[in-house]
Parts: C-alpha cells; structure tokens; sequence
C-alpha cells in the first residue's frame, strides 16, 4: 500500500524565556493510502504535536529543526508557503480534536458551520452548502438532521456535537483524517459508537486516518499501523496484527 504522509525525522522544540524544551525528537512515521495509523502514548509524550505539525498548527513559540520532513503529494509542508496551507486545511487534510465545544463557534448554528466549509472551499451557493450540510448531519448519525442545522452546539450532546465537527471534517472529502483523542471527553458507550463512526467513513470515502489517543487497547481494535512513542520519541512501531 502506498504512502500518503510520510513525517521524517521530525523535531519540533518550544522556547520560553527561560528555556528551549524539546517536545519531538526524531520522529519518523508513514501514513499509509486507505489506512488508518494510531500514534498512541501518554500525555506528554509528543504525539499530538507530531501529528499537529502535519497541518503546522504549532504555538508561536515553536520551532521546527529544518532539517524536518513531512511529505504530502511530493512537497514538504514544513516548507510550504501559508496561502498553500490554507488550502489545505479542511480540504485535503481535516482534523477532529478532543472537545467539540472548544472548536464549534456558540453563536452560530450547526447549519452555518457545516456549510461554512463547504462554501470556503467548495465555492457553493448557501442553498446548495446547507443541503449538503443536512446530508452530512444524516451521513454521521444525527437524527432529523433538517431540524439540527437550526440548533446551536449548546443544545446538542457531546457526542452529537463530535459528530458535527466529524461531519465538517469529512465534507470536503479530505483524503487525511487527523483525529485527536476524539473520544476522550465522551461516555464509554458513546466512543464506542463514534469510533465505529470513523471507521465506517474512513472505508465508504477511502481516506486516510491519523488517530491520536493514550489508549493501546482502543486504537488496536481500529488501527491497521500503530506508532507508540515515549518522552517525544517513537519507542515502538508496526501493524497491529503484528
């Protein structure tokens, strides 16, 4: 199976006033076509931040060794000007983090988030981008999906509003999924149902999926590569069936 993302050798260091902390150190994985690879490690142990560097959705205060890599499509996007992020972002590469509420905007409704993606990247009409706004809600499970364009996150569930930022990350048809602990603020039996959720889309739109959690007996039910890092280190690699 061919390689979609390949990060090598990556380190990224945070500076403070004081300090130079180094976060990653030496990091090197692949993502592979239609797959779904699981960097699992405990807090701390730099596996967000290696998965965030993809996108280069870093603080301010890091820095990238230059002699990094992440490639994507025959470019490295540590070397990638913003306007080409951008682009990126949300349409060949998408993201779902750990707490819906911290990326869904409570001031406007479900609708106009979804379809806000749609129409930044997709160039559609507002008729046409809450239509397939409604599609999406329907595709992740929300029930009555016409009726939940009007709601506001507040008066969803968490696991419904994880479902709405799945949705707004699949509706561009990104070929990278880059789930960040996207269960752990939920119940037991909602992460069960969200889990199979990804699963279930990452087979129907043959995209990739990048599942970042702290949990080696979760990720191993879902995973077809798993990284284990340490300490900002990559301590373990291989299938799952391994």
């Amino acid at each position: 199976m061919s390689v979609l993302v390949r990060v090598a050798n990556l380190r990224v260091s945070f500076v403070t006033r004081q300090t130079r902390v180094e976060a990653v150190r030496g990091v090197s994985f692949d993502v592979r076509h239609d797959a779904t690879l699981a960097l699992v490690g405990e807090s701390g142990s730099g596996k967000t931040v290696s998965a965030m560097s993809i996108l280069r959705l870093l603080p301010e205060n890091a820095i990238v060794d230059p002699a990094s890599r992440i490639d994507y499509g025959g470019e490295n996007l540590l070397a990638a000007p913003g306007a080409r992020l951008r682009a990126l972002r949300g349409r060949e590469i998408s993201a779902v983090f750990q707490e819906p509420m911290s990326s869904l905007n409570p001031v406007l409704t479900v609708g106009e988030q979804v379809a806000e993606v749609l129409r930044l990247h997709r160039r559609m009409a507002p008729r046409q981008a809450l239509e397939r706004a409604a599609e999406l809600l329907a595709e992740v499970g929300i029930p009555e999906p016409r009726a939940r364009l009007r709601a506001y996150p507040h008066e969803l569930s968490g696991g419904q509003q994880q479902r709405v930022m799945i949705a707004m990350a699949i509706a561009n048809e990104p070929k990278l999924l880059i789930a960040d602990e996207p269960t752990t603020a939920l119940d037991v039996t909602v992460q069960r149902q969200v889990l199979e959720l990804i699963a279930r889309l990452r087979e129907r739109h043959r995209m990739s999926v990048l599942f970042i959690s702290h949990d080696l007996g979760l990720v191993g039910e879902i995973a077809d590569d798993v990284v284990v890092m340490r300490e900002g280190e990559v301590r373990e690699s291989g299938p799952t069936e391994r």
